[in-house]
């Protein structure tokens, strides 16, 4: 038997985010047995496939305050100063150069910035193929994963209430969900592809 083949990646060209069909969901654990799990509503971001792997590019912007976990006063909790705090630092942003193939998929060797604080974060991810229609730009889909630990950032208020013991092992889980729209010479891709 032979291994199934991983898909290849888009064509090369640069992809940037359709903001009404990109998610950024995550999971950090709640006094050791739970999970809080919310979402950022608002973010941008783009992908450079390159036919060199190496020089392939992962950029992605999201605004601190849009965080939203179904809670009013635990949202405002964490735009405050003891987590996010929105205010200060209202943008949070990854970026990544580079691809290499993993078991299922592909990642990205990129760095994750919370609080003006950068950090290593690779980020996996696979690549879920592509979507034609005439008279739009190509939509292509991406589902990622990362792990980090939220002390690495600065927040670190109630952190043994919540995981139990100080540990070298991630306590936040995140997951991007992305259609990204191939860029047209007349730059018109975003405004074309979110209206489907």
């Amino acid at each position: 038997m032979t291994a199934p083949t991983l898909p290849a990646l888009p064509a090369p060209g640069v992809y940037t985010f359709d903001p009404v069909h990109t998610f950024i969901i995550f999971a950090a654990r709640h006094v050791i047995v739970g999970m809080v799990r919310g979402r950022f509503g608002e973010v941008e971001g783009s992908v450079t496939i390159d036919r060199d792997p190496g020089a392939c590019t992962v950029r992605v912007s999201i605004a601190t305050a849009s965080i939203e976990t179904h809670n009013a006063q635990r949202d405002a909790d964490l735009r405050g100063p003891d987590f996010f705090h929105a205010d200060r630092f209202p943008t949070i942003r990854y970026e990544g150069r580079g691809v290499e193939r993993s078991a299922d998929g592909w990642v990205v060797n990129g760095e994750l910035t919370i609080r003006d604080v950068t950090r290593p974060a690779p980020l996996e991810f696979k690549y879920n193929g592509v979507s034609n229609s005439p008279g739009r730009p190509d939509r292509v889909g991406f589902h990622g994963r990362a792990s980090v630990k939220r002390e690495d950032f600065g927040m670190a208020r109630d952190l043994l209430v919540e995981i139990g013991a100080r540990s070298d092992r991630p306590d936040v889980w995140i997951e991007i969900d992305a259609e990204a729209l191939a860029v047209t010479e007349s730059g018109d891709a975003q405004a074309i592809g979110s209206l489907r």
